[in-house]
């Protein structure tokens, strides 16, 4: 035990202390108020009033008064005093939790909007969706009374896609991005960021747009949380895009504002520890802070396996910002999904993921983690793989295997899916058909990339007769938090909602941080004292704030 509490005493009030596991238990819940353990004959006790003492003379009133000596203290914490205060400020927030863009609209115009309304930010999912469906979400969006964002993905083999996702959100004044899966600046992602860069009237550099970087890649952090490469400022400059005052200006911010250390996650992802990740981005963000000098500290967060009260108190221990959830939110009703992929994954355990090609970066050999139970996919699509790795053209491909890529994965010939994916690009990208055309390597990657594409659509449309072939993008998360679910009212699909099961991560983390506090302290603390079990959204308002709004 510290020294410091061996001159600290409790002198009793009218209430009498309780002890056992129940007891603390419930102190620690009780959000608003302080966590006060005294000693009883060697057990720990909690205090529910009285007064505490400080000083070296010994017990106050001597030692037959009914003084105590002080075993543990904790202030009270709710779920806004966890991450961040320059991140909730910055973004409009009362709490440091983020909603990531699952992409295909999984997270949805609906989730996001419940995500600002209560108080948090969710990232629509605009990856992978035609810029007219990404244009007829933000005027949703920008109908919001509330804070959000948006996803801003790397196209590498569709660069005309991503400009042309950029010019869409400048021209709609999007404000906030996230932006994933970047190995390097581009230059539709520096002209974003520094569009209408200006002094303020204390001259101070603003930028009007914002972005959050998700990365999981040390190397790629270190160019989010650097100014704009100079060859890109000198292109932007040359096109008028930037005047020479703006380039300028644009040496002293960094690409990213705030940044996302991406963790083992579903979807794109890198299967980083996050043990080890975050602490890694933390001591390169204070590095290059140190250098730059800017004027705001970027803040950084964690996602990733954020999936428990655990997990997340862990997060915010270990210095993150704020956390960023995504796969535990696929399954909440808000997920652009269908019922079908919700239900398996409430099923999901924590081994049934796998690796699996990834569609927009397929002849990478990137890959995305993908839910394996209740599906093929994950077979099928390596076996895809295999085939563009070991053949210069789907001409060449052997007979058998032909046909059972026509039977079994395309149920059509792979002529037809040709021209249907001649057809899909006319509209999304018309450079891809002639490529395709010139190149029959190429066009056996655009074939084979539809079946990818599609998969994740079938999922989301909850087509029965192409379960075997869904792609649902999933981390191991689910299966912590489904274990974590059981047996509550969040064990049923139909009552996860994102705001009940943000809540819940909240409100636990704030228990599981308070038993720790306790525990540093040397006080012996009942092992299962800092557990906290889902209970519904009003009852969790009530017990926080004292009233369901939360006002």
């Amino acid at each position: 035990m510290s020294d410091y509490f061996t001159s600290m005493f409790w002198l009793p009030g009218k209430l009498p202390v309780e002890t056992g596991e129940a007891a603390v238990t419930s102190a620690l819940a009780r959000f608003g108020r302080p966590v006060i353990l005294v000693d009883d004959d060697g057990a720990a006790a909690v205090a529910k009033d009285g007064c505490l003492f400080m000083g070296d003379d010994g017990f106050p009133c001597g030692r037959d008064s009914a003084g105590r000596r002080l075993l543990a203290f904790c202030p009270p914490m709710t779920p806004e005093d966890l991450g961040s205060r320059s991140f909730k400020q910055t973004h409009g927030l009362r709490y440091a939790y983020v909603m990531g863009a699952m992409a295909n609209g999984i997270t949805s115009v609906e989730m996001v909007k419940a995500a600002g309304e209560a108080g948090m930010i969710g990232f629509f999912g605009a990856a992978g969706l035609a810029v007219a469906d990404i244009e007829a979400a933000v005027h949703r969006l920008k109908e919001l009374d509330a804070p959000f964002g948006v996803n801003l993905i790397h196209s590498p083999y569709e660069p005309d896609l991503e400009a042309a996702t950029v010019e869409l959100y400048l021209k709609h004044g999007v404000r906030l991005v996230s932006a994933s899966a970047y190995l390097g600046m581009t230059l539709p992602l520096v002209r974003y960021r520094l569009k209408g860069i200006a002094r303020d009237p204390e001259g101070n550099v603003v930028c009007r747009n914002r972005i959050v970087a998700k990365v999981s890649r040390q190397e790629v952090a270190r160019k989010f949380l650097s100014p704009a490469p100079e060859k890109l400022l000198r292109e932007l400059v040359s096109s008028g895009e930037l005047t020479e005052e703006q380039a300028r200006m644009a040496e002293s911010v960094p690409m990213a504002g705030d940044m996302t250390a991406e963790a083992d996650s579903g979807g794109h992802t890198d299967n980083r520890p996050a043990i080890t990740l975050l602490p890694t981005m933390l001591a390169l963000r204070d590095d290059l802070h140190r250098r730059y000098r800017y004027r705001r500290v970027p803040c950084v967060g964690l996602g990733g396996g954020i999936a428990t009260p655990g997990a997340a108190a862990a997060a915010f221990a270990m210095g993150a910002d704020f956390v960023l959830t995504g796969t535990v939110n696929q399954a909440c009703r808000e997920a652009g999904t269908s019922d079908a992929v919700r239900r398996m994954l409430v099923e999901a355990e924590q081994a049934d993921v796998t690796m699996a090609p990834a569609a927009d970066m397929f002849e990478m050999g990137v890959k995305v983690q993908v839910l394996k139970r209740g599906t093929m996919f994950p077979q099928r699509a390596a076996r895809l793989y295999e085939l563009f790795r070991g053949y210069p053209s789907l001409e060449a491909l052997p007979e058998a295997d032909r046909k059972m890529l026509e039977r079994d994965y395309f149920r059509c010939s792979l002529d037809e899916v040709w021209h249907e994916t001649c057809r899909f690009f006319q509209q999304r990208d018309p450079n891809q058909i002639r490529r395709g055309e010139a190149n029959p390597r190429h066009r056996m990657a655009l074939v084979f990339r539809s079946y990818l594409g599609r998969s994740s659509g079938w999922a989301n449309a909850g087509d029965p007769t192409r379960q075997i072939d869904y792609q649902i993008w999933c981390g191991p998360a689910i299966g912590a938090f489904n274990r974590w679910c059981a047996g509550t009212f969040l064990e049923k699909p139909e009552n996860r909602t994102v705001v009940a099961v943000a809540m819940n991560l909240l409100a636990g983390a704030c228990v599981a941080a308070r038993a720790a506090w306790l525990r540093s302290q040397g006080a012996p603390i009942p092992a299962g004292a800092g557990r906290f079990r889902p209970i519904p959204l009003e009852r969790l308002m009530e017990r926080i704030y004292g009233t369901s709004l939360a006002n």
